[in-house]
């Protein structure tokens, strides 16, 4: 009877994950970090002028509550920082796909700058300028999921609700952009 071997030294986990396990958990945590970033940095334009302007204008009958936005967007922030993390494991988070994650992120971040912070400055323009912004962002999102899905499943499946609540989004800026 042939002897069974191990392939593994004895006390050392078996996978690439359970090896680089300190590397893995800086390697979430900084994405969480950076995406926590973005969310707070888009959040300062939003508290600022949400109750000026923004709470005198025309907005879409199917505007959801504002207390849905900030953990909508808090929760589609993690769901891409985890996404883009899984795709960092394989080693896939390169090139084309790297600046697509960051340009995401500058995207989303641009959005409350553009609707909120220069509404007072363009008036109606902001708006139109802010659904552009929005466009791409859909755009980069589109450009994420053809990336990420084929690298892992899971990570193109967690970028889905972020594009579709941006496709959401983008009808409540449009109506907004028509009736102000």
């Amino acid at each position: 009877m042939p002897a069974i071997t191990d392939p593994q030294p004895a006390g050392r986990p078996a996978g690439p994950l359970a090896r680089n396990l300190p590397t893995q958990v800086l390697g979430l945590l900084a994405f969480l970090a950076l995406s926590v970033t973005a969310w707070a940095l888009a959040t300062v334009p939003i508290l600022l002028n949400m109750h000026g302007w923004f709470a005198a204008s025309v907005q879409a009958p199917w505007m959801p509550p504002q207390w849905m936005f900030r953990s909508v967007w808090l929760t589609l922030y993690a769901s891409i920082a985890v996404a883009a993390w899984l795709v960092w494991r394989k080693g896939a988070l390169t090139g084309g796909t790297m600046a697509g994650y960051l340009v995401q992120l500058v995207l989303n971040a641009a959005w409350p700058l553009s609707y909120f912070g220069l509404y007072p400055l363009l008036g109606p323009g902001a708006l139109w300028a802010a659904l552009a912004v929005l466009t791409a962002l859909a755009g980069c999102l589109v450009f994420l999921i053809l990336r990420f899905g084929p690298v892992n499943g899971l990570a193109g499946l967690l970028v889905l609700p972020y594009f579709s609540w941006v496709l959401f989004s983008c009808s409540l800026n449009l109506y907004a952009a028509l009736h102000n």
